[in-house]
């Protein structure tokens, strides 16, 4: 396919799986079950956390996190006592476990209180990043910040760093959630203070494969600098949008084994 032809390829795959059907088989679903803003980012940020391995084991366990905080996840996350939190230690996905979630909650509610709140501390750094047009660094500097009170080691490995050479694709596709507005009802959209246009496509082993197919990834290995080369390359297919060839890569290797 010539470049006009893999445009128009990607773009009809785009309209096929940007849809509100699409909700019914992905973690989005998640963040959608909320209407407050607080309890649709911080049910998106779990759930994102998560977002790894079985995709029916990944909505369930995410749906049994928010069980566990009442369903009520920014009142759990700002009024918890040390007796809510030992609730969630039998809570386990994988390697992610009850004191990890546990770690989270405390995080979560340091930086609503001393913070101003998700939005607000991905919000910063944007200009320092690796372009102009990036949340890359964004996403390293919330992970110093939500580090910052005392913490187990081992859960610092939940949030990957992409100054670390990380595709970061669990929180690049949380940020696409959030930020990207989408007019098909996907994407949640509501934080309007980051452009889409900075977004990064959440770069796994099915959008890697069928952007390699497609000639717009050379790069063999899933890391920081795939997604540096995959994101160069969307952004020339649509600058204000790029994040949306995610539903066509993801929607071409799971659902069609392209």
């Amino acid at each position: 396919m010539n470049p006009s032809e893999l445009k128009d390829f990607l773009d009809e795959k785009v309209i096929q799986y940007n849809n509100f059907d699409f909700i019914e088989s992905d973690p989005v679903q998640i963040p959608h079950l909320f209407s407050i803003k607080e309890d649709i980012e911080i049910a998106g940020f779990l759930s994102a956390t998560i977002a790894w391995g079985n995709r029916k084991m990944i909505i369930k366990n995410s749906h049994r996190m928010m069980d566990l905080m009442g369903n009520a996840p920014y009142d759990f996350v700002m009024s918890h006592t040390e007796n809510d939190l030992q609730r969630l230690e039998t809570f386990v996905h994988r390697t992610f476990n009850g004191q990890d979630f546990a770690s989270f909650i405390r995080s979560l509610q340091h930086i609503y209180k001393n913070h101003g709140g998700l939005e607000t501390v991905f919000t910063q750094d944007q200009s320092q990043g690796i372009e102009t047009t990036s949340t890359q660094r964004s996403i390293h500097e919330f992970k110093k910040i939500f580090f910052e009170i005392p913490h187990q080691y081992r859960t610092q490995k939940h949030i990957s760093d992409p100054l670390n050479n990380s595709a970061a694709k669990r929180i690049n596709m949380y940020l696409r959630w959030m930020i990207r507005q989408d007019n098909k009802g996907v994407d949640l959209g509501i934080w309007k203070s980051i452009s889409p246009a900075a977004l990064s496509c959440p770069l796994d082993v099915h959008s890697g494969n069928v952007a390699r197919k497609l000639g717009l990834l050379i790069r063999k290995q899933n890391d920081g600098k795939a997604l540096a080369e995959l994101d160069l390359q969307l952004r020339i297919l649509d600058s204000a949008d790029p994040v949306k060839y995610d539903f066509a890569l993801f929607g071409l290797g799971v659902f069609e084994g392209f």
